[in-house]
């Protein structure tokens, strides 16, 4: 090896340039395609940039299983694997709308499909009302100024932070025919009841265990709203005599519209997709009174011997329509109520 010449700098690389090469190969290698990006879209080249990777982990677990999932409800067959199975077509989805009376879901193809909306449209009536009812109401009494109110705040916030399968346990060993219920009946004189295996009494108990398990995340939103209302207002109509409920009528709920729009859409899509607590508890039971569309999805495709993934599948595509629609609806009533020129 022929030394360097006298004189001349030893050739050496600063541990940074080391470092740094990776990185401007990088560059280098999406400098093209990142630019034609930004001139497409309109967007600077350093938001793309660190906007990539979350997209890239959005598409992969989002986009692509949505995209796989509606090629399996056009296919048929047992099997899971995607190659092993026979397209199909719409026919899943025809077997799904077969009917003769959409209002009888014995007159259906796939009755059980018609008895899980039918359930979860009466479940996603009442639990969703009587959230809101009872999270609003749960928001009012803790924004006032209570004894010990960090207490009280946590102890309504807890059942949110239990497993949903948790949650159902608890319940089922309230409720059983031995449980706790029916043992302080019992002791009260009062009859015991057998209320999971009542149609009537486990289709309330499912809505009343959702209704604890997620009260206390909507009750902290309002609350949040409750607080950011300024003071001087409730100082003023106190001031001027108005009463208790106009003060809530024409001030309170106005001005929280915006929080109880989130938690009324939020509760929707939470009772649409409700399965957890409400599987552990009666298992669909008894009979298919509290068989939900998510339990019916779940059954069909994974649970049962004569399963069936595309019919799953395209009840799910159907179910996270409904959604959509839901959400699109949750933004259209946003504009329509956000305050022109961004004042209020």
């Amino acid at each position: 090896m022929t030394p360097p010449a006298a004189g001349s700098p030893a050739p050496s690389r600063s541990f940074a340039s080391i470092l740094l090469a990776p990185v401007k190969l990088v560059m280098g290698i999406i400098d093209v395609p990142l630019r034609a990006l930004q001139k497409a879209t309109g967007i600077s080249g350093m938001a793309i940039f660190f906007l990539a990777p979350n997209m890239l982990i959005f598409g992969i677990f989002v986009l692509l299983p949505l995209a796989i999932n509606f090629v399996y409800s056009m296919t048929g067959g047992t099997a899971f694997f995607l190659a092993d199975r026979t397209f199909i077509g719409l026919d899943q989805y025809d077997r799904l709308f077969e009917c003769s009376n959409y209002l009888d879901p014995m007159s259906c193809q796939e009755d059980a499909f018609w008895t899980a909306v039918g359930n979860t449209g009466w479940f996603v009536v009442l639990q969703v009302t009587l959230m809101i009812l009872v999270a609003l109401g749960t928001a009012l009494i803790l924004n006032r100024k209570l004894r010990a109110r960090s207490f009280w705040r946590a102890v309504f916030f807890f059942p949110v932070l239990l497993s949903p399968v948790v949650v159902g346990l608890i319940w089922k060993w309230i409720l059983q025919r031995q449980g706790l219920l029916n043992f302080a009946l019992f002791e009260m004189g009062i009859e015991p009841h057998n209320w999971l295996t009542d149609r009537t009494w486990a289709f309330v108990a499912a809505v009343g265990v959702s209704i604890w398990a997620h009260m206390g995340f909507y009750a902290l939103i309002l609350l949040a709203g409750l607080q950011a209302i300024p003071k001087d207002l409730y100082e003023a109509a106190e001031m001027d005599g108005t009463k208790a409920s106009r003060v809530f009528w024409r001030i309170t709920l106005p001005l929280l519209a915006p929080n109880l729009l989130v938690v009324v859409v939020l509760a929707l899509i939470k009772a649409v997709q409700v399965f957890d607590e409400v599987y552990v508890l009666t298992g669909g039971g008894p009979g298919t009174s509290t068989m939900f569309l998510t339990q019916y999805i779940y059954e069909t495709g994974f649970a049962s011997q004569l399963r069936n993934p595309g019919l799953a599948a395209a009840a799910s595509i159907l179910m996270g329509l409904v959604l959509v629609v839901l959400t699109l609806l949750q933004l259209g009533i946003g504009r329509k109520t956000e305050p022109k020129g961004g004042k209020k």
